[in-house]
């Protein structure tokens, strides 16, 4: 691997005017590809199969016009009158005209014909149906409905939305990540006391990002994809861009440092840093695409658009960052010293931060290991008592019209009206179907927790009706979750005697099962994705405990980043500090989707760091000074890494959209943990209490297993060179 990668970077070096132009023409042209026709994404998390799911197919069959997009209008009466009053139902009824005349619109539930209205007369709402699906509502439509609130909004009237079609926006402002990009910019111009070093892993991320996201808008118009979908692969492709580049970067900076020319020292920074950028970038190109394995296209797809961002990165890394870096020639050598930055330490200076903490840990590695387990380990216990679930329009921010409509509803309904049950009667024929239906109906309301029963709405042929079931707790409590299991479970007799088929959809039953289907998909894809990690990095380290310890690394980053999240979202802790003011249930897919994630990038720092550890004791045969000298050479680096990857995930923390929060938290949370606590201080700790034994390997095994050889040994023999610590390369030690 490393000999073919040494001549790849020197051809890429050679060529460079050649591979920049190229690289620049591709994202020219998925710009122009991904702008023009891109499809449309959506933030439906569907999953075929589930019971909810097969009532809906129901739905969309014996009701074609019901899956038609819909704006909930929500009126709330003004101090001291309330909607009968003539001059708030003259506005109201000038709001429904006036909303009519989008061509679009279908109907217009009038809430004064239908009595959807609370008791007090004071809130009551409407519902405008339109032609297309709740997805492929225009912009234009979604315009004209907020205009025409004005005209309640003007006399008084508070009007809010809700319904399927979402009307706030929460993807209009860059400024989040722009802000992210300038702190990873400020951290490169630390580590490598150069503006112009600084500015080169920014670019080519910035260009490898351009060209995985045009190309997965390019795509969504021939697969359906979630908003989600583009966000992950934004903050991945960003963060991994940037993070690879600085590896490679920091490598021939070193090398340049230590006498190298330029065409040498870009050759072996792509066989030595490049190859751990290959094997980092397979393994978390590995477990996102593993997502696959769970059955669920939404994951699926948000897994393989991330995976191909990384794919774009590596790929950024091993060709066009050797053509940059050599375009800039000894401009970015640390031997020139910078006007604003000292120039770092080389590899000569012994007492760095780095290796001074190396040092620190290997010489208390129990304590300090035992301090980190416990530590993470309470950081880890609210994630035992973690609830899966959708937000809905009550975990937005208050400021949102869909929040203060869902408060109104609530107010006026109750809690349950904000999250109905649809209960599919299908009465399989029968020659008196209105009145099974109304039995039906009846045996529906005896039922503990049910607030309401609406009279059935039949299909034309009178075969299949529908009654919306309310309860009387919130969608996403525990009774209403009850209450759902209950009706498909304990009402078996009654589907006997009454010869009908229920089934129940509508949001919270379809989150129910959504939940349900995670949970079942996690154990399976956790095992294929660590299973085959495993197997790789036996094959990159040829070791069989480093491997392991990898893994059991990993799963404390996992549970205490899982614990965060469920401490602030699902216990309502610093809420306020987000722009929330609702405790929820944790986001459904965020365990798989942040297993996933995590995985792949608590990889890339122990490719990163235990290679240049391997690296060293491959050349001095001393497994505990390894330990402390590849900390020492890579620690910088790793730290900056890992604050670069935290810095991108945390600028998508201060969106609106409460799930994209979730996901900034939790990886911004992991990726500290990870890098910090876990890679720069227990994997040390562990290494030194293992010392020679963390690299055993089996000689049997050994013989069987393909040398990858990511640290350059064969190339450097190749080379004939001679290491700094023996003169020679010496053999590895068993």
């Amino acid at each position: 691997m490393a000999k073919y990668l040494y001549r790849f970077g020197k051809w890429s070096n050679r060529n460079r005017r050649l591979v920049v132009i190229g690289w620049i023409v591709v994202l020219i042209a998925t710009a122009i590809l991904g702008m023009t026709l891109k499809g449309a994404t959506s933030s439906e998390f569907s999953i075929p199969g589930t019971k909810a799911q097969v009532a809906i197919d129901l739905l969309n069959k014996e009701f074609p016009g019901a899956n038609g997009g819909t704006v909930r209008l929500i009126f709330a009466a003004p101090k001291g009158k309330n909607l009968d009053s003539p001059d708030v139902k003259k506005v109201i009824l000038a709001t429904f005209d006036e909303a009519r005349k989008d061509k679009e619109v279908v109907a217009i539930l009038d809430p004064y014909a239908l009595k959807t209205v609370s008791q007090d007369n004071l809130i009551g709402f409407a519902d405008v149906i339109y032609k297309s699906e709740t997805q492929k509502v225009t912009k234009a439509s979604k315009a004209h409905i907020v205009e025409s609130a004005k005209v309640a909004r003007d006399a008084g009237v508070q009007t809010e939305f809700g319904g399927s079609v979402q009307l706030t926006d929460f993807e209009t402002s860059p400024i989040p990540e722009v802000i992210g990009v300038f702190v990873a910019y400020g951290i490169l111009a630390f580590t490598f006391a150069s503006l112009l070093a600084a500015g080169l892993p920014i670019l080519t991320a910035m260009i490898g990002v351009g060209i995985g996201i045009m190309c997965v808008l390019f795509f969504s118009r021939f697969i359906p994809m979630t908003s989600t979908a583009t966000i992950l692969a934004i903050m991945l492709g960003l963060a991994v861009g940037i993070d690879y580049a600085l590896f490679i970067v920091s490598r021939h900076r070193q090398q340049l440092a230590e006498g190298l020319d330029i065409d040498e020292s870009i050759g072996r920074s792509v066989a030595t840093a490049g190859s751990a950028v290959v094997f980092a970038g397979l393994t978390v190109i590995i477990a996102l695409a593993g997502l696959s394995v769970t059955g669920i296209p939404f994951l699926s797809i948000m897994g393989l658009a991330a995976s191909f961002t990384v794919l774009i990165a590596v790929l950024i890394a091993i060709n066009l960052i050797p053509a940059v870096i050599g375009m800039a020639g000894d401009r970015i050598s640390p031997s020139r010293s910078s006007r604003i930055f000292r120039t770092p330490p080389t590899a000569a200076n012994q007492n760095t931060v780095s290796l001074r903490w190396g040092r620190f840990v290997t010489r208390y590695p129990l304590v300090i290991l035992l301090v980190g387990i416990i530590s993470l380990a309470i950081i880890s216990l609210p994630a035992l008592h973690m609830r899966l679930g959708l937000p809905d329009n009550g975990a937005k921010p208050k400021e949102t019209t869909e929040r203060k409509g869902y408060e109104l509803l609530s107010k006026g309904f109750g809690p349950g009206f904000n999250g109905p049950l649809v209960v599919v009667i299908d009465v399989l024929g029968k020659k008196n179907p209105k009145e099974t239906a109304q039995n039906v109906s009846k045996a529906l309301s005896s039922i503990p927790n049910v607030a309401y029963v609406s009279q059935p709405n039949w299909n034309q042929t009178n075969k299949v009706a529908l009654v919306s079931v309310v309860p009387k707790t919130g969608p996403n409590s525990i009774e209403t979750q009850d209450l759902v299991h209950y009706i498909r479970n304990e009402t078996v007799a009654l589907q006997k005697t009454e010869e009908v088929q229920l089934l129940i959809t509508g949001a919270t039953a379809v989150n129910i099962d959504v939940s349900e289907k995670l949970n079942s998909a996690l154990p399976v894809f956790a095992l294929v994705v660590v299973g085959l990690a495993i197997v790789l990095l036996a094959l990159v380290f040829r070791s069989l405990l480093v491997p392991l310890k990898s893994v059991i690394g990993f799963l404390l980053s996992l549970s205490s980043s899982l614990g965060v999240v469920v401490f602030i979202f699902q216990d309502g802790h610093l809420l306020s500090l987000l722009g929330l003011s609702q405790a929820s249930p944790i986001l459904s897919f965020l365990p798989v989707l942040v297993t996933g994630v995590l995985f792949g990038l608590a990889m890339d720092y122990e490719v990163f760091l235990v290679s240049r550890m391997r690296e060293d004791y491959i050349h001095s045969g001393k497994a505990r000074e390894a330990v402390v000298m590849g900390l020492g050479h890579s620690g910088r680096v790793v730290t900056a890494a890992g604050l670069i990857m935290a810095t991108v995930f945390a600028s998508f923390i201060f969106t609106q959209d409460p799930i994209t929060k979730a996901m900034g938290i939790a990886l911004t949370f992991g990726v500290l943990v990870d890098a910090f606590i876990v890679r720069m201080t227990l994997v040390p700790a562990v290494m030194s209490l293992l010392n020679r034994s963390a690299w055993y390997l089996p000689r049997w095994l050994d013989r069987i297993l393909p040398n990858i050889d990511i640290e350059g040994q064969s190339l450097l023999k190749q080379l004939d060179v001679k290491t700094p610590e023996t003169g020679t390369i010496p053999k590895r030690r068993r």
